[in-house]
């Protein structure tokens, strides 16, 4: 695994804008993107919030395209159309060319409302596309075909680590010479009467309906649990040498990841986050890093009780007194959680991060849990050091999955 493994291009459509520079611009400007549902079904349902797209896929894909996608598959393929552009319009051998997007749950919208056809209208009314609109793996597919790609098409599927899963598998693929250029990342659009009623039954959804953008408050002594978002995030991952014989600019590097599970609860993290540091202490050793080179964590962070206290845990375990210097942030405070799509958003909130030299604040952090003892800010960007640094991003999901993934700077 000697062959070096950058981003050159990335995309995203997320509820606080709908492409790269208008996320960091709200991601910095501490600007939630979460909103009342308007919708007539959310009346009887105790949490009426969520984090809607910023920017409708229905203003910016043609109509024949979105009649055939799933409202994930329209996001993926949103994401990746701005990461490829960004990355200059690779030219490369299809063959040598993949694409590893992740979902948590797939296209459960397109499922559901098949079914609500199916009883009213009955099986004649049914799309041909249906099968292809709520397969797990439609992302992948609907963004392999744009591009041509050959090498491979996957999806990891690992609930709210899933985004950061992708990333990790597609630079295996360059790493291990099966692939020079992989768009990767991931992409969920599960904002839906039964998903919201399910996660609600948990325990696991805020409740701050009275007040949206408050509502999701990493941290916060007062949080009462995440709140749902929607969107895509996509990173065009390349080998080095392919990057710089075509004279592409390299915005990061990909410098290791760590996947390990919690063997716990289905649901519930480990309370020792012991998994989790050891994903943290494996991205770590692939890197060739050690905790005092870590100068920015974009954590998990959902703002449920027991979650963000077990990742504080890991991550004080896993760096040890280096902690005191890192600058952790919890992006979801505004994007809220996008369950397969956070750890590719949040992979290229850590590469921006790294770009500018700046991170974000988490949003809503009046009053800090004391058990929480890490150095998190709500006062506005911070700035990180000049030099090559490295910046962590952590994803955690229902299963016991942990993964953590490392960038350094150019």
């Amino acid at each position: 695994m000697s062959r070096e493994v950058v981003v050159t291009g990335m995309g995203m459509t997320t509820p606080v804008g709908g492409d790269v520079e208008s996320n960091w611009e709200a991601i910095l400007a501490g600007r939630p993107g979460i909103t009342l549902i308007d919708e007539p079904w959310v009346e009887d349902h105790t949490a009426k919030i969520a984090g809607i797209l910023a920017v409708d896929p229905l203003t910016i894909l043609e109509k024949h395209e979105t009649r055939r996608m799933d409202r994930s598959q329209q996001s993926a393929l949103i994401a990746a159309r701005e990461a490829w552009n960004n990355a200059g319009s690779p030219e490369v051998d299809p063959e040598r060319l993949g694409t590893v997007i992740a979902t948590g749950i797939g296209g459960i919208t397109s499922l559901l409302a098949s079914y609500d056809l199916l009883l009213d209208r009955g099986p004649s009314r049914i799309s041909p596309h249906m099968v292809t609109m709520i397969m797990p793996n439609g992302p992948a597919a609907i963004v392999g075909l744009e591009f041509g790609a050959r090498a491979g098409v996957h999806t990891p599927v690992s609930a709210c680590s899933s985004g950061a899963e992708a990333i990790s598998y597609a630079a295996r693929m360059i790493q291990t010479g099966r692939a020079d250029v992989v768009i990767a990342g991931g992409a969920e659009a599960a904002i839906h009467p039964i998903t919201m009623a399910g996660f609600a039954a948990m325990r696991a959804l805020s409740t701050r309906n009275e007040d949206p953008q408050a509502a999701s408050r990493p941290y916060d002594i007062d949080r009462d649990g995440f709140v749902m978002g929607e969107g895509a995030g996509i990173l065009i991952l390349e080998s080095e040498e392919h990057a710089r014989s075509r004279g592409a600019k390299i915005l990061g590097r990909y410098a290791g990841a760590g996947l390990t599970s919690d063997g716990h609860h289905i649901a519930q993290p480990d309370p020792e986050g012991a998994g989790a540091a050891r994903a943290i202490t494996f991205a770590l050793d692939e890197a060739s890093l050690t905790p005092a080179d870590i100068a920015h964590v974009n954590a998990h962070a959902t703002s449920t009780p027991q979650g963000d206290i077990a990742e504080a845990t890991a991550i004080r375990r896993a760096l040890g007194s280096a902690t005191d210097t890192v600058y952790v942030a919890g992006t979801k405070s505004m994007t809220g959680h996008l369950l397969g799509g956070a750890g590719a958003i949040e992979s290229i909130y850590s590469i921006l991060a790294l770009r500018d030299r700046k991170a974000p604040p988490t949003a809503n952090l009046d009053n800090i849990d004391p058990e929480i003892n890490l150095n998190v800010g709500n006062n506005g960007p911070v700035d990180l050091p000049q030099g090559d640094i490295a910046v962590l991003n952590n994803s955690f999901g229902f299963g016991g999955h942990d993964v953590a993934v490392i960038f350094r700077s150019v």
